[in-house]
């Protein structure tokens, strides 16, 4: 079975890339163990805790990405670069993940043969 990446490059809202690819993830869960979870760039603010959605009247789905570990996806990395350059730390990230430099999370991400970018 192929070994499928989903990369999460969007910011969580303005649009519903990012609901949609994390849906697309737990299903894909269900029917494939050799999923990873790839978070960089504007993505990273997928994780970030501490959102409030309620100015926005949009829908907080990150708490949803804790489902994470509940569907078996062991295989969670954040880009240790993206998260710098907005000027976060790896402790804001609100889920179980590895951050990795942006040659390890590359080198992760060549594993896959399936990239489904959101």
């Amino acid at each position: 079975m192929n070994k499928v990446a989903f990369i999460f490059r969007t910011p969580p809202h303005g649009s519903a890339s990012g609901r949609e690819g994390l849906d697309a993830a737990l299903a894909t869960s269900a029917l494939n163990e050799d999923i990873g979870i790839f978070f960089i760039g504007d993505g990273v603010y997928q994780v970030l805790e501490g959102q409030d959605t309620s100015l926005i009247l949009g829908r907080d789905y990150a708490p949803t990405f804790g489902l994470l570990d509940l569907y078996d996806v062991e295989r969670v990395y954040v880009c240790a670069q993206s998260l710098a350059e907005r000027g976060l730390a790896s402790t804001q990230v609100s889920i179980v993940a590895e951050v990795l430099s942006m040659d390890a999370w590359q080198q992760h991400l060549n594993d896959y043969s399936v990239r489904l970018s959101f």
